[in-house]
């Protein structure tokens, strides 16, 4: 794999320029689409939900129609004539072989199903938010039922060998199956469940700190200045406020990250910050030649993720970076954490403590909520569970893999975003990525030893580096197990995560029982 070319993919060749344009234009539709859809999360009033879900609506049907042409079909011919003689890996090649997949899956999609499923998620993340405000799940079962029906109508169209689940899972994860994630899931689950129970017996540290009151505007000053201490450009990017934290690239220039902001537990926002500034540094590395191509994406969202976790956990919970940022926390938070250590600060944020709230769950339980939102989609989708009676199940798989019962829907069925968004095939990246990360930081740290040091001294530029030339810069020109095994020199494994997971908590708690592998 070879780094890519600073030459304009355009002056190629005539026919690549002509490919080049037309997909500029769907990629500026899809943008704007994104923009509507990062307001209506933020900014948008809310009597304008029902004209918001017919605006997303065409500009998805439109930039799918314009995808699916005949245009689309004899320029890419043409595209791919003009660079036959070119090295496999190089970027117009990539281009073309991707724009080619994506083509040949988006014609078995019919338009209409793409602006009724635009229409649908619109709607439907309104009514979840009002059901969630109101702890009401009939409110929002309707849409979920639409919804389970058109991504069953989806997953037929776009054709499956095994399960209807592998259709959906491979928007967001290219290649991989459900087999594939049961079988990584059930060797985590193994050792996961044991680990969980072994350290959440320990005796907890002291945490009743975190809770004090911070003001919101300095939690927005220590926000900003954490994603600019490890290299967010927010000239190029900006923070904002949402009920979920998200992050949505419209641009590689133009990165939209969101967070949370709780008076009585600054830590919620700082590290749905951190989360959210993972996905953001991946946008904002991506080589600038592929803007408004098909490729100025995410390889998959597992690998995404893993830059995420990566950012929030390996980094951002470990001991070197608060030895660095645990003084400046305290000066910016005055009054706050004047009585508190960086032991007890750092013991205090890496606790084990089961969680109803997932994106509020630590390292070690977090991917038992995957795997049951996993098996949960599948059930759905299978038609072995009802709607109707998937709060009853969420709440008997909380109580079988974390002891815990919710009291509320807010706590329970109704706590994620994602099936409103129609997103179903999406949960499973979550662990992905958790796996990946782990992965990367073990090749990361051994190629570059000092990255400990840097961070103790808040240096995050070799990191930010060595992440943006190995995966970043790519995009999507490579699938993500080719990146993740010229990176690491081994495809996706429970291991490295499991490795981590037991030395850092073993260390944390000692005294728990935990065979190391």
């Amino acid at each position: 794999m070879q780094p890519m070319s600073q030459t304009r993919l355009a002056a190629i060749h005539p026919a690549l320029s002509e490919l080049c344009m037309h997909l500029a234009r769907i990629a500026d539709v899809r943008a704007a689409a994104a923009l509507l859809e990062w307001d209506q999360e933020t900014y948008m009033p809310a009597g304008a939900a029902s004209v918001r879900a017919e605006q997303l609506a065409t500009l998805h049907q439109l930039a799918h129609e314009w995808l699916i042409s005949e245009r689309t079909g004899e320029l890419l011919e043409a595209a791919a004539a003009a660079v036959q003689d070119l090295p496999a890996e190089h970027l117009a090649v990539r281009l073309v072989e991707v724009v080619r997949e994506d083509y040949e899956k988006a014609r078995r999609i019919p338009p209409a199903l793409v602006a009724a499923l635009a229409r649908t998620e619109s709607e439907a993340c309104e009514a979840w938010k009002q059901a969630r405000q109101e702890d009401n799940y009939a409110r929002f079962a309707p849409y979920l039922e639409r919804l389970l029906t058109l991504n069953r109508e989806k997953a037929e169209a776009l054709g499956y060998e095994a399960h209807l689940y592998d259709a959906l899972l491979d928007q967001y994860e290219p290649g991989m199956t459900a087999a594939d994630v049961q079988r990584l899931f059930e060797q985590l689950r193994v050792h996961l469940v044991p680990l969980a129970q072994a350290f959440s017996a320990q005796p907890q540290p002291e945490h009743a700190f975190l809770q004090r009151y911070v003001d919101p505007e300095r939690q927005w000053r220590l926000n900003r200045m954490l994603l600019k201490a490890i290299g967010f450009d927010l000239q190029r990017g900006r923070l904002d406020a949402s009920v979920h934290p998200f992050s949505t690239g419209i641009a590689i220039a133009d990165v939209r990250l969101t967070t949370r902001i709780d008076p009585h537990d600054f830590t919620s926002g700082l590290f749905a910050t951190l989360h959210e500034a993972g996905h953001g540094l991946y946008e904002q590395g991506i080589d600038p030649v592929l803007e408004r191509t098909p490729l100025a994406d995410g390889a998959s969202l597992g690998l995404h993720e893993s830059q995420s976790r990566l950012w929030e956990n390996l980094i951002g919970r470990s001991l070197p970076f608060w030895e660095y940022f645990f003084p400046h926390l305290q000066q910016l938070l005055e009054g706050v954490l004047d009585d508190v250590s960086l032991e007890a600060f750092y013991r205090a944020i890496n606790r084990v403590q089961p969680s109803l709230i997932r994106v509020e769950a630590d390292e070690v339980t977090y991917n038992l909520h995957i795997l049951l939102r996993f098996e949960l989609e599948l059930a759905l989708l299978e038609g072995n569970l009802s709607v109707q009676d998937l709060p009853e199940a969420w709440n008997e798989g909380m109580q079988r893999y974390l002891g815990l019962q919710p009291t509320t829907l807010r706590e329970g069925v109704l706590q994620d975003i994602h099936w409103s968004q129609g997103a179903f095939g999406y949960f499973p990246t979550y662990t992905l990525g958790n796996l990946m990360a782990a992965q990367l930081w073990r090749a990361l740290t051994a190629a570059l030893p000092e990255a400990v040091i840097c961070m103790q001294q808040g240096d995050f530029q070799p990191i930010l580096t060595w992440l943006r030339e190995r995966i970043h810069t790519y995009g999507r020109a490579w699938k993500a197990p080719v990146l993740l095994e010229q990176v690491t020199g081994r495809p996706l494994e429970v291991e490295p995560w499991l490795t981590y997971i037991r030395e850092k908590y073993q260390a944390l708690y000692p005294a728990a029982s935990v065979s190391l592998l």
